[in-house]
């Protein structure tokens, strides 16, 4: 995740010494005072879900699926989890909320000194919900909404998910519950991007997740926007992030999946703000460290399979009912393992020689292999341009900075 609010308007926020190793400078309470050295995992509860989302990288259904993990065996890789130190878990799915025992399960896993937070559609969000989930630790929940009505409901294949997820939101900021809205974009959502960030204002949230679409699953390059189509949305959400905040209303808005962000991120703050402000940028982004799959996330499925993210679904690195998280998770004799933490010395074509290699380190290798059927190849998704991927290593700020 990079955070436009943290690097262009010095926004405190939890994650600043997990993600920037900046919690001295914050005011606020944070998830980790020091950068993560142990990988945020989701956890995909189930794979069973009440709706059916065009870009689902779970391919969820509507009914459960067969190996599913017991609630014995879920609170088994909880205890594992945070034994190795991981700082955060993700519920995620399918919808997990579909999970009769999920409360139970954010109880035990925040007994266990981890960090319990939900991603869901929000449409079986109610307040009582809420409530049991709060008292059981939840820390956050976000709400995915990827349009206004009408395109959020064709999209996620039922009417009326809209006005449900809406209701799941407001039931968790009416509880004191921190609420996030996360917004996919491809092409079917692309022309929702301000209505959503709209929804904000007229929600009362105050976090905004952006995604890019990667491929796995459902969501195939052919459901994508152009890399000029997503430049132009990420540069109108920039905009938008500083016009709230000039207002006085102090929004998080984060990118997340795609590491040119970090790129576009310094040269917008070269262009807007001016050299100092751009290093400044720059240096964040260096400890924050590129694209993190592979690092500094990790997935479980709903059987027990652990992936490099919790969208490369394809490929198993191993399975919690035979070896322990951390085991499979420290085997560099694992090729795929091996080779993500190893890529920038095996990136080829544009990202071989980028001046911003350190920064996105190549991006998203899954929508590489999933166009061009080679791992080290540029992201298909990479819309910077010429003369910004040849950037000078360190940004001219006059002498002022070594």
């Amino acid at each position: 995740m990079i955070s436009i609010s943290k690097l262009l308007h010095e926004l405190d926020a939890a994650g600043d010494g997990l993600r920037y190793d900046a919690a001295a400078e914050s005011d606020r309470d944070q998830i980790r005072r020091r950068k993560q050295h142990r990988p945020v995992v989701v956890w995909n509860a189930t794979k069973q879900c009440n709706l059916a989302c065009e870009h689902c990288y779970a391919a969820a259904e509507f009914e459960r699926a067969p190996g599913e993990l017991s609630t014995a065996e879920a609170k088994g890789l909880l205890d594992d989890l945070a034994d190795f130190g991981v700082p955060v878990v993700l519920f995620s799915g399918g919808e997990p909320l579909l999970r009769q025992d999920l409360t139970e399960l954010v109880d035990y896993a925040t007994d266990a000194g981890l960090r319990a937070v939900l991603s869901t559609n929000g449409t079986l969000l109610t307040p009582d919900r809420v409530r049991r989930l709060q008292t059981a630790g939840l820390s956050y929940a976000g709400v995915s909404v990827d349009g206004r009505r009408e395109t959020n409901d064709a999209f996620r294949g039922r009417e009326g998910a809209f006005d449900a997820a809406v209701r799941g939101m407001e039931a968790c900021l009416d509880a004191g519950l921190k609420t996030g809205l996360r917004y996919t974009i491809t092409d079917a959502t692309a022309p929702d991007v301000e209505g959503v960030v709209d929804l904000l204002t007229d929600v009362g949230v105050d976090r905004f997740c952006f995604y890019h679409l990667d491929y796995g699953g459902r969501g195939v390059p052919d459901a994508d926007v152009t890399p000029e189509r997503r430049r132009a949305a990420v540069e109108r959400i920039c905009e938008l992030t500083t016009a709230y905040h000039e207002r006085g209303e102090a929004i998080e808005t984060l990118l997340v999946g795609n590491y040119a962000d970090a790129a576009f991120l310094v040269e917008y703050a070269r262009r807007e703000y001016g050299p100092d402000r751009a290093e400044r940028v720059r240096r964040y982004l260096e400890v924050n460290g590129g694209d993190p799959a592979g690092e500094r996330v990790a997935d479980v499925d709903y059987q027990g399979n652990v992936h490099p993210t919790q969208f490369w679904q394809g490929y198993s690195l191993g399975n919690v009912r035979d070896r322990p998280f951390g085991a499979i998770w420290t085997d560099e004799s694992n090729p795929l393992l091996s080779a993500l933490r190893d890529r920038p010395d095996n990136l080829t074509g544009n990202c071989a020689d980028c001046g911003y290699r350190d920064i996105c380190r190549g991006g998203s290798r899954l929508r590489a292999l999933g166009v061009e059927g080679d791992l080290f190849a540029p992201d298909p998704q990479c819309y910077l341009t010429e003369r910004e991927r040849t950037a000078p290593a360190v940004v001219d700020t006059g002498g002022a900075a070594d």
